[in-house]
């Protein structure tokens, strides 16, 4: 019986770290209202997830306190002497995640709701510390004080969910958006004919770049490293493409941008969607066990005008290949070919969705760019074969990319943009694998048959974006300038992750950007001035680009014009010019 009296309180104190978790759920998602059903939909599902693991945890702490005990412990079916103990793990806890989210997601937040999640962290960190207080004095003077003790507890209890919760607010969804109309707004451009090319790169990471040019292993980059512009970038969380991306083309914040990650989670027992999870409490594990359903974003989910749309009211053109949330294509001067024109995982397949491509007169022309690059590719699997190099990756990104190099190159040549922008992700998926074989020093336990068999699999993916990024040099005209720009870096995952991906059977793992490592810009041309330059964000790209064409910058954009990479001589014709904003 003494058994299920301390389950009874795991189940207890189980629960109050679902709700405690709950509340962290509600607060890195203003928007969602705290409608009874709403509410009670969302506790059940993270009751069912969290509560189940908590009790068993708890259960596991209790019973193994019991063991190495030289008495006998009965506690009660509801016990202070317990609880108190594991309100101090539930408490302390969920506050220490809630300080961790608040920074981890602090550019996802607006002002004010990063204010209010701070005073909900603070409130329950206080109580927390009540709670231990009480757990320390009833252990000191046992149950002389139980009656006073249990009175702080329940009121630091009601504290520590109330205050979080009404510091949250009631929620505010977000008002019916209203796309504005791209028509021209009459802003006369300088007397400058240089046109801008964009190579954008998933999990690029600059040290390496540096690294490998420097040995001649890269020398394109190490063109760009010689006589353009370098500079860090720093990204924000979740890394993932589709929030990082759509703030490269808005140069706005995540909240602004109305994209704050890689989709919206749709609550089974719910009637509203989160747009974030909390980080380091396994939320994944909410989709893998299907409680929760994620939904992709698209372009509808924009809430801000991404540079197509900001150039098409300036009557300046754009062509965009692969760039996220561009689907269903919209109408832009010039050509927009989606990031879903190709079929997911299977690349071999004829696009046929008129909705990936704008005008969807090009669709042939780019099927043809697409035949091409698979002709391209076949050749080259072949050359790689012959000399004996063991790619090692999977031959759909390296394909995709190789189709949207080739799509882009012929449009490009067609139409001549002012703006055109192409993005690569085979560096990603081969950072994911194989960056403990590229850095076998940052993990230990890499032998050397592996390091001969896969060491060179991921310079191998530099080298190819290397040769791309070459290709594009070569278009480029007298004044035009070139930006190739990493959204996000990748690193070595932490040793306890690795292990958790080892257990979960997938040892392969090794390289993560869940931790925003920097990405990088690098600007090359006649304008540019060479070296290295300070740390930047990816939401200085966007209005860089408008300096760099004559276009005033928005006010209500959260990135600067980088105006330090161009030479002195350029900068001094060109002011910075400004502009309330865009979104009207």
């Amino acid at each position: 019986m003494r058994y299920l009296r301390m389950f009874s309180n795991a189940a207890i104190a189980a629960a109050l770290g679902a709700v405690y978790l709950t509340v962290l759920t509600l607060q890195l998602n203003p928007m969602v209202p705290l409608y009874p059903m709403n509410l009670a939909g969302l506790l059940l599902t993270l009751g069912l997830y969290y509560g189940v693991h908590l009790a068993a945890l708890f259960y596991g702490v209790i019973v193994f306190r019991q063991i190495l005990s030289a008495e006998v412990f009965s506690p009660g079916w509801i016990s202070l002497r317990v609880l108190s103990w594991l309100l101090v793990l539930d408490a302390g806890g969920a506050a220490a995640l809630m300080w961790f989210n608040l920074l981890a997601y602090a550019p996802m937040q607006s002002l004010d709701t990063a204010r209010r999640m701070a005073a909900g962290a603070a409130v329950l960190t206080i109580c927390a510390l009540l709670f231990l207080g009480v757990a320390l004095a009833h252990y000191t003077f046992g149950r002389r004080r139980g009656r006073v003790g249990g009175t702080v507890v329940a009121l630091a209890l009601l504290a520590s969910l109330a205050v979080p919760l009404a510091a949250r607010g009631p929620g505010s969804p977000l008002p019916l958006f209203s796309r504005p109309l791209d028509v021209d707004i009459g802003i006369e451009r300088p007397a400058h004919g240089g046109r801008v090319v964009m190579v954008l790169l998933d999990g690029g990471s600059l040290d390496f770049v540096s690294t490998a040019a420097l040995a001649g292993r890269l020398p394109n980059f190490g063109r760009i490293l010689d006589r353009g512009a370098a500079m860090h970038l720093n990204t924000h969380r979740p890394t993932q493409p589709e929030p990082v991306w759509t703030s490269v083309a808005t140069g706005k914040l995540p909240w602004k941008s109305g994209v704050r990650s890689a989709g919206r989670y749709h609550v089974r027992l719910a009637t509203d969607h989160l747009e974030l999870l909390p980080e380091n409490c396994f939320a994944q594990g909410l989709i893998t066990y299907g409680l929760i359903g994620p939904e992709a974003h698209d372009a509808g989910s924009l809430r801000a005008r991404p540079l197509w749309s900001i150039l098409a009211t300036a009557g300046l053109t754009t062509g965009v290949v692969n760039w996220p949330l561009t689907y269903p294509a919209q109408p832009v001067r010039g050509y927009l070919v989606s990031d879903r024109f190709y079929r997911p995982g299977d690349a071999w397949l004829e696009p046929d969705d008129p909705a990936a491509i704008y005008p969807v007169d090009l669709l042939p022309v780019a099927r043809l760019a697409g035949d091409r690059a698979r002709r391209l590719f076949d050749a080259s699997a072949v050359v790689e074969a012959r000399a004996g190099a063991e790619s090692g990756l999977g031959g759909d990104e390296m394909l995709t990319d190789r189709m949207h190099e080739e799509i882009a190159r012929g449009l490009q040549q067609q139409f001549r943009p002012h703006l055109s922008a192409v993005r690569f992700r085979q560096l990603d998926p081969a950072g994911h694998e194989y960056l403990r074989y590229a850095m076998p020093a940052a993990f230990g336990d890499v032998t050397p048959e592996e390091r001969r068999r896969y060491g060179q699999v991921l310079e191998l993916a530099y080298a190819r974006v290397d040769a791309m990024v070459g290709r594009v040099m070569a278009t480029l005209g007298a004044e035009d300038l070139l930006l190739v720009v990493s959204g996000y870096g990748m690193e070595p995952l932490p040793m306890w992750k690795r292990a958790v991906e080892r257990a979960i059977g997938n040892p392969q793992l090794s390289g993560t950007h869940e931790y925003a490592p920097d990405g990088f810009l690098l600007a090359y041309g006649p304008s540019i001035a060479s070296g290295r330059k300070r740390r930047g964000s990816v939401v200085d790209v966007a209005p860089t680009v408008l300096y760099f064409l004559g276009l005033p910058v928005g006010r209500d954009m959260d990135g600067y014009a980088r105006t330090d990479i161009f030479v002195r001589d350029f900068v001094e014709t060109r002011p910075i010019a400004f502009i309330p904003s865009y979104e009207r």
